[in-house]
């Protein structure tokens, strides 16, 4: 049995940026007291939500390191080292377990698509290199391939391995993985509008976008199912069900840092290939938005 890194909701942080393209590190200093006066059970940096493809090797690092100065000893700290080349995800492994972190984050290596044997090689290669603990993160909708099931199983046999972040979207394969693996791989949802159904499966957490916004409620939910109001937790999950979908009206993170800017909460823009929101999409999340009091 493996224990959980962590159990409840853990962010994928944005990384706030400046008008002029820079990154703001004081808006991320206060993004991160935001998470932690309100409930954020893991704070994950350098994520996908993060942008973190467009970031440089000292933007990493400090972004990295102001995570852990905030958050080492209060709650987990788990660093994006993925990468389509395993020997970068290796660097980026080695420089979070220097910096500090608590755990990686590996997402499968998109773009090359590697097939199940070379996933499994993948994973191998970098949890046989470090210290610290690996998370995987499954989301083929924006890498080009999937962890199928009896992958899941062979590299939960891997003591270095204790966790994956599921965002494939497919409940029944999710599910198969639990049935194979049990306690040996804690699941996490990688959807924010799947956390009950993968909860109710036996999952630990979310890796939440929704977070960013509003991290305790996300926080109550989880921890609400887990420690047993199971309908109260229903209840808010379907309450906010529309705020989570309007969060992916566009590529994230576009859409979460255009409610956090409409919050004051200075997220700033995305760097280029993402762009603003576009209209009609940005005047449906107003919408919801207003609907639940926000703005």
């Amino acid at each position: 049995m493996k224990k959980p890194l962590f159990t409840g909701s853990g962010t994928a942080l944005v990384t706030p940026f400046h008008a002029d393209g820079s990154v703001n590190y004081e808006a991320f200093e206060r993004q991160l007291d935001f998470q932690l006066d309100n409930g954020t059970d893991a704070l994950f940096v350098c994520v996908t939500t993060s942008e973190t493809p467009t970031l440089s090797s000292s933007e990493y690092e400090k972004l990295v390191s102001i995570a852990v100065q905030k958050g080492k000893g209060r709650v987990p700290v788990v660093a994006g080292a993925g990468s389509n080349s395993t020997a970068h995800s290796l660097e980026l492994a080695l420089c979070a377990q220097e910096l500090g972190a608590d755990a990686v984050l590996l997402v499968t290596p998109y773009y090359n698509k590697a097939n199940q044997a070379g996933l499994v090689s993948h994973f191998t290669y970098v949890a046989d290199r470090i210290e610290l603990p690996v998370l995987l993160y499954n989301v083929p909708s924006r890498t080009g391939c999937s962890i199928k099931p009896e992958t899941y199983r062979e590299l939960a046999n891997h003591p270095k391995i204790i966790g994956t972040k599921e965002a494939s979207g497919d409940i029944s394969a999710i599910a198969e993985t639990v049935a194979l693996c049990g306690d040996e791989l804690p699941v996490f949802s990688g959807n924010d509008n799947q956390v009950i159904p993968i909860l109710a499966l036996g999952g630990k957490g979310v890796v939440s976008v929704f977070s960013n916004v509003l991290p305790r409620q996300m926080h109550d939910i989880v921890l609400g199912y887990l420690e047993g109001d199971k309908e109260e937790a229903l209840h808010q999950f379907l309450h906010w069900l529309d705020l989570m979908n309007a969060l992916f009206f566009d590529v994230n993170p576009i859409p979460v840092k255009e409610a956090m800017n409409l919050l004051g909460m200075e997220a700033g823009p995305c760097r280029l290939p993402l762009t603003a929101m576009g209209a009609a999409a940005k005047e449906k999340m107003t919408a919801v938005m207003k609907k639940h009091g926000m703005i």
